[in-house]
């Protein structure tokens, strides 16, 4: 039966994404998960009996993570493109390190199944406990196109995480959101003047 304590287990799955970031999957091994974490040789085999359990573990606390961080977003009553803005300036700056471990899983992933098949049930929880949070904030976004904002919001959290650090700040982040929500059009309410020329 494996080791049951929570907090020396969440140590080593939290010491794996930060190696995943700093390191990529490659260096990702047991001994240098214990390593990170401060802790005796032996420990990470003793919780985690195989690497891609190593790996299993970190995208699920991952999954954690990030959901306990929209939950706490969800708090306060907010527009869609406003809790865009927050969530994806945040994962870009703030925790940076946790994003580009998971883009390490999702490429990982592609060559191990028993990877993907958890990051596949991790999405599908996503849809779940998005649709629950916006039906909290009393957004009108219809249930079939939440796959696709998450999509949406997938790509611009690649683009904004791995872009150079410091490049990223509230403005562009704000306008990516605005996209994601409204589309291309210029809107009404945008104060700036539209572009001339054959830019679209």
């Amino acid at each position: 039966m494996p080791p049951t304590n929570p907090a020396r287990r969440r140590a080593l799955t939290d010491a794996a994404i930060e190696l995943l970031a700093s390191s990529g999957a490659h260096g990702l091994t047991h001994r240098a998960v214990e390593k990170e974490a401060g802790l005796p040789q032996g420990t990470a085999s003793n919780y985690f009996r195989s690497r891609e359990a190593l790996l299993v573990a970190a995208a699920e606390r991952i999954a954690e993570l990030h959901h306990a961080d929209t939950d706490r977003v969800t708090e306060q009553p907010a527009t869609l493109v406003d809790l865009l803005t927050r969530s994806l300036l945040t994962a870009a700056t703030t925790l940076r390190t946790r994003y580009l471990a998971i883009f390490e899983l999702q490429l990982e992933a592609a060559r191990r199944p028993a990877l993907a098949s958890v990051l596949a049930d991790l999405q599908d929880t996503s849809l779940q406990i998005t649709a629950g949070h916006h039906d909290k904030l009393g957004l009108a976004i219809p249930r079939e196109r939440i796959p696709a904002l998450i999509a949406l919001y997938g790509g611009a959290l690649f683009s904004l995480v791995t872009a150079p650090p410091g490049s990223v700040n509230r403005d562009v982040v704000q306008q990516v959101a605005q996209v994601i929500v409204h589309g291309c059009a210029r809107h009404e309410d945008d104060p700036r003047p539209a572009r001339q020329g054959s830019e679209p």
